[in-house]
């Protein structure tokens, strides 16, 4: 999952609340086959398969493999050509000598340094790309009418370029903020007020959590969406003609002359107060080239039919990403992120599932989808596609189960539901962790919205009520600190070359974790009612179909 904001909480993380909940199992008795959770693991992350990158052939291998697993299982083919759904995206990188961005005020021209004082991403749309104009400050940029926010009351942007604070208020609720906030929302909130461009500025609490600086490291990092009918990229915005990044001294300059200055803004959200906006003066005028290429990769898709002849037309399905990131471009010697963590060893608990449940004498009611999506490092992009271009009805997935990066190495004692609390998923996910004598713990990292982070999200914004889950921070081993086992991972290992097969996996965790998410597929296939998000729920009443 796109994480990196986590690594800071989680090496600080300590204990938490948790809630155990009995429930007498009623429920089939799972018993995976850790011998082949490792098996199916020590292939995925292994050296020839070169990290799995989005297009790569060593993804490729690892789709194959995951389709053959699903015929060995004897699912069936539920992709667009046999198991596998072929997706196309554009990849675009950026000519690092072209970025130009100039400032003029007053007959005086600012010639901004690119990457020093400002960064610019690669245009999915144009290969030349170029916006001139007047700018408007718009705060945060943010449009949400749920919690009377409108940045843009009051401000004519129409044929001009905003410039908006990195973030959300911070008064927003967090999993709601992380929707109001993203990057595709803001670029619709600008498009729809009329504006061409978009210009981000930084602001002091995103230097504490996300330095300027550190952004530096990721100039070189390609964009990719996935492409439509038309051959054009999804989530894009024609009418934005350009943007940019910048840092805190660059923006100042963008502030002079105009009726508050970028620190009197700062101020403000010192003050925990949200900034209006206000016009600026001068005018920019940014471009860029980029370089596009056309590639394509699959996800992989099965499904288990169910036994009851009504309820077999709905699904549960189960969705795990099967790519990782490749070669590191740093290292010289051991230079392949296998991705052993993230993501083979929820690839492997998939795969181990759909064993489990085509074995069994008395199949579920309703059918079981299981979807390997590709391009997760990349931003969700194959469950994006997938959830909108379904193989199956969209109305008929009625509830999605994501393994994503489950940390293998110490017995856990508990589990972090995301997102059950917005339906009653939750109900499954207790019953789940009281069969296997595991608590439910609640979301030690609020703050993070890893809600909105992984490839389950996807599936929420189509209207299915969605859970991801991954291993508590407690451990039953109590010489075992099982915060501090998580927060090494990700400050150690995670997205580089040491996520390999060489950690200290406990297959007794791995069983666990593999018999919780079956359980959980399992009630949720065979209840009577099919799930359904919380009354009053933000994201049920947002996405609902």
């Amino acid at each position: 999952m796109i994480k990196k904001l986590l690594i800071g909480s989680a090496m600080t993380a300590m204990t938490f609340a948790a809630t155990a909940h009995n429930h007498a199992s009623t429920d089939n008795a799972f018993n995976p086959d850790t011998q082949r959770i490792k098996s199916h693991l020590f292939f995925l992350a292994d050296d020839l398969l070169e990290g799995r990158d989005t297009g790569s052939r060593g993804h490729e291998i690892a789709a194959l493999y995951i389709a053959t697993e699903f015929a060995k299982y004897g699912l069936k083919p539920a992709g667009t050509d046999g198991y596998m759904q072929n997706v196309a995206f554009r990849k675009a990188n950026l000519v690092q000598e072209s970025p130009k961005f100039t400032f003029t005020q007053n007959g005086e021209t600012v010639d901004f340094d690119y990457p020093k004082e400002y960064l610019a991403s690669p245009s999915l749309l144009s290969t030349e790309a170029n916006v001139k104009g007047e700018m408007v400050f718009v705060g945060y940029g943010i449009v949400a009418d749920e919690l009377s926010h409108n940045d843009y009351e009051d401000l004519d942007v129409k044929g001009k370029v905003v410039v908006a604070l990195a973030g959300k208020p911070s008064d927003f609720p967090s999993e709601e903020g992380a929707h109001f906030a993203s990057g595709y929302q803001k670029q619709k909130y600008a498009v729809d007020n009329g504006a061409i461009g978009m210009i981000t500025i930084t602001t002091p609490k995103n230097e504490k959590v996300r330095p300027y600086q550190s952004r530096l490291n990721y100039i070189h990092t390609p964009r990719m969406a996935w492409l439509d009918d038309s051959g054009q990229p999804a989530n894009s915005f024609s009418q934005l003609k350009g943007g940019a990044y910048m840092s805190e001294g660059a923006a100042r300059k963008l502030f002079e002359g105009a009726e508050k200055s970028l620190d009197d803004v700062y101020a403000q959200l010192e003050a925990d107060k949200v900034p209006q906006g206000f016009a600026l003066n001068g005018v920019v005028d940014i471009s860029k080239t980029s370089v596009h290429d056309t590639i394509t990769s699959p996800n992989v898709v099965g499904v288990l039919e169910g036994s009851d002849p009504e309820l077999k037309n709905e699904y549960v399905v189960f969705s795990a990403h099967s790519d990782h990131i490749g070669f590191a471009k740093t290292v010289k010697k051991d230079n392949i992120n296998n991705g052993a963590m993230d993501n083979a060893s929820g690839t492997s608990v998939m795969l181990e599932t759909a064993r489990l449940f085509s074995e069994m004498e008395e199949k579920p009611k309703r059918s079981i989808l299981f979807v390997s999506v590709t391009g997760e490092e990349k931003g969700l992009l194959g469950a994006d596609y997938f959830a909108r271009n379904p193989t199956v009805p969209v109305t008929s997935m009625v509830a999605n189960v994501n393994l994503d990066m489950p940390i293998l190495t110490y017995e856990f004692a508990d589990v972090i539901a995301f997102g059950a609390n917005h339906s009653d998923l939750q109900e499954s996910v207790e019953k789940a962790a009281a069969n296997a004598n595991i608590e439910l713990s609640p979301d030690p990292w609020p703050e993070q919205a890893l809600f909105t982070r992984s490839d389950h999200y996807a599936f929420v914004k189509q209207g299915v009520p969605s859970v991801f889950m991954v291993p508590g921070l407690k451990s039953k081993d109590p010489n075992v600190d099982g915060s501090k086992v998580f927060g090494q991972f990700l400050s150690t290992h995670y997205h580089k070359p040491s996520d390999d097969i060489n950690q200290p996996f406990n297959w007794n965790a791995a069983e666990t974790f593999t018999k919780v998410n079956a359980q959980i597929g399992w009630t949720l296939a065979n209840q009577k009612n099919k799930p359904k998000w919380n009354d009053g729920d933000f994201f049920g009443n947002t996405f609902s179909k």
